[in-house]
């Protein structure tokens, strides 16, 4: 059935459309009904989320600074059902080798390294505990439903979204229980999808929002939680790492995570501009649960959930343009992650709360569809740009020269900083992170040990309790452009790296009776990590939208 055959979307008009129910869109959400109320007037709002409820496909460590949860509600932390209730007590930061380690001294560290007042717990449930506040204020949140396509209006602005069509087969052709999307359509539509947001990459391409910007650059998160044994737990207990597995040469750390219940959130970070295409994430991050500083944590523990997240690193240098005709986009959609602190979550809320400000001032001006640029001009000097500015250097400093040269002159560069200057400037980062694997012929393949079933795992173990699914019956959502340019390229000249860098076992190619290599996209097992949509050396796989609520439904995380 075409476009044209199929029936009209039904549609319903909002003052403001927020695509992503993360931290970023509810506190965009909130505030604007926050504004509304102090104007005594009324701001329409409706937040729309692809996870099956608010918080399922929210994955992040999580220490989490609550500046913006204090801006948007000051006395959250006394109230009963306080969403955060472990506080950072003790902050390691370690330099590991195969064998052991090296505790830094927390007096070497630049002061804004320092966790204490930070709080640990799991972002996924900030957002719920968010939501039902948004709720409180009117807001409209609709879970279970992708935005799968941005409309425009004559003039090229951005009027809105378009929900995803329910029911559609495999063939792509209309089910018995097909139904049509609905059009919402708003004043202004912000952008809080996340890291590299399937409609956030089309309006960058469309307006040109990343000229004059440096390249996009992205690391790839995994995280299991485990409930531990009494004796091993010590809440409010903080660990960074740093090293070993990786080598010299590939950024990305480790970070273990004491927080309530005797739960245990440990994790790993592998910079996506890596070089060598035989090296796999996922296996890292087991090999890195094995060393003799850690393993001990979780003995006679049990693992309960797992998933895994892209996440923006490219910071000051490469935040896009942020304003365009008729919408924002706020949050990890921008890019506002500080990487050697490894938290977001209090940039996407204050960049959240400055365009619902922005936003409240155009609409009680009466406009619609027109460019924010106040929104673009005040970000850089608000507490979003401090915090970013200050550590614009460590990513390219540490991509350039490696772990052991980069990391110690990225902290001289922190601690210049906070005396208001840098001995580099502003560097670059040069290549995307597509640009930079080597042929597998010119690097040494890495065999890693088969994980035990007790400390370590496989992938597919490790999906089924990430609680992964989709509807069988569905258009494939990871489309591959040129399949022959995988092959020729992707398989022949670097050796299925797809298989690797998924943390999902979504990708794998078969070889069957003789025959030619078989490239086979396991779609059901997407975490939505979007980690194709940014490594594949030919920009060949591209991550779209599946139905509605399929995914992960990460618990706890």
């Amino acid at each position: 059935m075409t476009e044209a055959e199929l029936p009209e979307r039904d549609g319903m008009d909002y003052d403001v459309v927020v695509v992503g129910g993360g931290p970023a869109g509810l506190a965009t959400a909130i505030r604007l009904k926050q504004a509304a109320a102090e104007r005594g007037e009324e701001i329409s709002v409706v937040v729309v989320e692809k996870g099956s409820e608010v918080g399922a496909h929210i994955l992040s460590g999580a220490v989490i600074d609550p500046i913006g949860l204090n801006a948007l509600f000051p006395d959250w932390a006394s109230e009963g059902d306080a969403p955060l209730t472990t506080q950072v007590t003790d902050d390691r930061f370690y330099l590991l080798g195969p064998a052991g380690g090296v505790r830094l001294p927390n007096f070497a560290m630049p002061p804004l390294m320092n966790n204490h007042g930070n709080y640990i717990g799991s972002l996924g449930n900030v957002c719920r505990w968010l939501a039902t506040r948004a709720e409180g204020l009117g807001v409209e949140i609709y879970p279970g439903f992708v935005a799968s396509e941005i409309l425009y209006d004559d003039k090229g602005a951005v009027r809105g979204i378009a929900t995803g069509d329910m029911g559609v087969g495999r063939d792509g052709a209309p089910k018995g229980e097909f139904t049509r999307g609905m059009e919402l359509r708003g004043r202004y539509t912000v952008f809080a999808e996340g890291a590299r947001g399937h409609l956030t990459k089309q309006l960058i391409a469309k307006y040109a929002l990343d000229a004059g910007r440096e390249p996009a650059k992205f690391g790839i998160g995994l995280k299991e939680l485990w409930k531990v044994k009494k004796d091993k737990h010590q809440p409010g207990l903080v660990q960074h790492g740093f090293g070993w597995p990786l080598d010299g040469k590939t950024g990305g750390g480790a970070f273990l995570y004491h927080m309530e219940d005797e739960q245990v959130m440990v994790g790993f970070v592998v910079h996506l501009n890596y070089q060598n295409p035989w090296l796999s994430p996922f296996d890292e991050f087991q090999r890195f649960k094995t060393h003799p500083f850690f393993r001990d944590t979780f003995e006679g523990g049990k693992r309960i959930s797992y998933g895994a997240r892209a996440i923006t690193e490219g910071g000051w240098q490469s935040v896009p343009k942020l304003a365009f005709p008729g919408g924002l986009l706020v949050g990890c959609a921008a890019g506002f992650v500080n990487v050697p602190r490894i938290k977001g979550s209090h940039n996407a809320m204050l960049s959240g709360i400055l365009a619902a400000d922005q936003l409240a001032t155009a609409l009680a001006e009466g406009r619609a569809q027109d460019e924010l640029s106040s929104y673009e001009a005040s970000w850089r000097g608000s507490a979003i740009g401090h915090d970013l500015h200050k550590v614009r250097n460590v990513k390219p400093l540490w991509s350039k020269l490696g772990t052991f040269a980069g990391i110690p002159l990225g902290a001289l560069d922190m601690w210049t900083n906070t005396l208001g200057f840098s001995l580099f400037g502003t560097l670059k980062h040069g290549k995307s992170d597509a640009a930079t694997l080597k042929p597998a012929a010119a690097c040494k393949k890495i065999v890693y040990p088969k994980p035990d079933g007790v400390l370590t795992f496989d992938k597919l173990s490790s999906v089924f309790i990430s609680n992964t699914n989709h509807e069988e019956d569905q258009p494939i959502h990871l489309k591959v452009k040129d399949m022959a340019l995988q092959k020729s390229s992707e398989h022949d000249v670097f050796a299925g790296p797809s298989n690797r860098y998924c943390p999902a076992g979504v990708y794998e190619w078969v070889e069957e009776n003789g025959a030619e290599p078989r490239f086979q996209i396991n779609a059901q097992n997407c975490v939505h990590c979007k980690t194709c949509d940014i490594k594949d050396p030919n920009q060949n796989i591209v991550w779209t939208a599946p139905e509605g609520s399929g995914g992960p439904n990460y618990p706890n995380m």
